[in-house]
């Protein structure tokens, strides 16, 4: 796919203000998983500790920041796979985030699908896996909004399933123009948006905000989630992400992991 063309100055004078809360979801083990091979809390916090020494470093601008919000900032190494606006290699960061917390299930139960579709002999996991949602406020006036005109003529281009040279490229175009983030259609949720934040100075606030527990089960029907405070239902069914042939290939049919 060819990508549009456009320049630093001409993409420039597309900037909008963006300013709202933005959801993304994590597993809610995040914090927890050090706790099961450590007897106390010092103990865990001298692990966590350790841990963090190891990664690499979180950027100056970045380090006021909770570290949900500062860790897709961290430079050093190699980003093992390029994403929709993220090249692969050694760059610069990308936070991810939805405009509506059901645009984040949605992107989440696609890439949990994904993963299966890319083991084919992973049983189905016998429980429903937690997580957390959480949202982050984002306050921005040098945005880009790619769902509208001028920049909407290329929408294929921008929600292209699994073809990024386009978006990579006009991320690439937005870093030099000195723009901050870029809003666009959800290739998971064609009714939703998301934002990618192409620096932490986006963050209005240092902390992740409202977080809700989901729990997400997949099966061979599909994938349920469920929040339970504030009550929330939403279910994928086998077709719901069939635009993306990489789920052309996922076996429905496995077993589950009981033992």
């Amino acid at each position: 796919m060819s990508s549009p063309i456009w320049t630093p100055d001409a993409l420039s004078s597309e900037a909008v203000r963006l300013d709202g809360k933005y959801w993304r979801m994590v597993e809610a083990q995040h914090r927890v998983s050090t706790l099961k091979i450590v007897d106390t809390l010092d103990e865990q916090a001298l692990l966590e500790d350790l841990i963090e020494e190891t990664k690499p470093q979180i950027p100056l601008e970045c380090r006021h920041l909770h570290y949900l919000l500062a860790t897709p900032f961290r430079y050093g190494s190699i980003y093992p796979h390029g994403s929709r606006f993220r090249r692969a290699g050694r760059t610069r960061g990308v936070y991810y985030a939805a405009e509506t917390v059901l645009t984040a299930v949605a992107e989440m139960a696609f890439y949990r699908l994904l993963f299966f579709a890319e083991s084919l002999g992973t049983p189905w996991p016998h429980d429903a896996a937690e997580y957390t949602a959480l949202a982050a406020a984002i306050r921005s006036t040098r945005a880009v909004d790619l769902t509208r005109p001028p920049l909407d003529r290329d929408e294929a281009a921008w929600t292209h399933p699994t073809d990024y040279t386009a978006c990579q490229a006009i991320a690439d175009v937005a870093r030099e123009a000195g723009l901050e983030a870029i809003r666009y259609r959800s290739a998971r949720d064609p009714k939703g948006a998301n934002v990618a934040l192409l620096t932490c100075r986006g963050f209005a606030k240092p902390k992740p905000l409202e977080p809700h527990t989901w729990r997400i089960r997949l099966g061979a029907f599909g994938v349920q989630a469920i929040c339970e405070f504030p009550q929330k239902r939403i279910e994928f069914s086998r077709t719901a992400f069939a635009a993306d042939p990489r789920l052309n290939g996922l076996r429905w049919e496995r077993g589950s992991g009981r033992n």
